[in-house]
């Protein structure tokens, strides 16, 4: 594997950590997580990389190694501010190579509109989005999340590391035991009780009071000047929040034209954890767009 980093910064007042690999001074490339994982999430992918780069990954707040909010939900202002902090931390001045999968990919995409003079490339991973709401949705959003808010959720945990391998196997399939077992490496860290538990903050399992206003996120989207590469799995299960399988075909094709520069490809054999079933292919892909 490529040899890692990890270094602790601090970001609107929370201790952040960072993954890094490559040498300082090469081309920097910022790659973002999604929903539960973790930024050495993408060793896979560095690994597989040919050139010279510099890669950058942090974890989101209450994610991984990072502070978590304190509060009882986390919204997406705050990862798009989080990303701005972290980009003027490592660079300052200048355009920047961004990545984002899944929850990540929304994140980044939603900056590329606000900052686009910052962004040179843009890789979203099924960075999708979610489901359109609508306002007379939030009297029930805001019921539910109270109602959970009585009895706050509680992390799973394992018996052993072994065991949060396998449970990661159980979600993907595809994933070789020698991934299962690198990822559980950071996925999880043992407790007081000598249990292992998975390092994201139980507040992401509440139900969120706020309702995802997509003409907002592709008002961003249509500011975008950057080159968008956009990678989809052909085995996803983005299905299973973005609703029937045409309907929901037919909202992301409605998304993505909304995106002036846009690469569209789709990774074979693989599902939603692309970078976990197809580094070597994402990698190629990654590098070919950055050239």
């Amino acid at each position: 594997m490529t040899p890692s980093r990890s270094e602790f910064i601090t970001v609107r007042g929370l201790r952040t950590h960072v993954h890094h690999w490559g040498r300082e001074g090469a081309p920097k490339v910022f790659m973002m997580h999604g929903w539960m994982d973790v930024g050495a999430s993408f060793q896979f992918v560095v690994d597989a990389m040919q050139g010279d780069w510099h890669v950058i990954a942090p974890d989101w707040r209450g994610f991984g190694l990072t502070d978590r909010n304190g509060t009882d939900t986390y919204w997406f202002p705050d990862y798009v501010a989080d990303l701005d902090a972290i980009l003027r931390h490592y660079q300052p001045e200048g355009q920047v190579n961004l990545l984002g999968h899944s929850m990540g990919g929304n994140i980044v995409s939603i900056y590329a509109g606000v900052r686009p003079e910052r962004i040179r490339r843009l890789i979203n991973l099924e960075g999708f989005g979610l489901k359109a709401t609508g306002a007379e949705q939030a009297p029930g959003r805001y019921a539910k999340w109270l109602d959970e808010l009585l009895t706050p959720p509680e992390m799973r945990s394992y018996d052993s590391q072994a065991a949060v391998a396998a449970r990661l196997q159980k979600t993907n399939p595809r994933l070789t035991n020698e991934r299962a077992a690198f990822l559980s490496q950071h996925w999880s860290a043992q407790n007081g009780e000598g249990r292992w538990e998975i390092l994201g903050d139980p507040v992401h399992k509440q139900a969120s009071p706020l309702l995802y206003k997509i003409d907002e996120v592709l008002a961003c989207w249509k500011r975008i000047t950057a080159p968008v590469l956009w990678v989809e799995a052909d085995d996803t299960n983005m299905w299973l929040w973005m609703g029937p399988k045409e309907e929901a075909r037919a909202e992301v094709d409605r998304r993505l034209s909304h995106l002036a520069k846009v690469t569209a490809k789709m990774m074979p054999d693989a599902g939603h954890m692309l970078h976990h079933d197809q580094p070597e292919l994402l990698a190629q892909m990654l590098e070919e767009f950055l050239a």
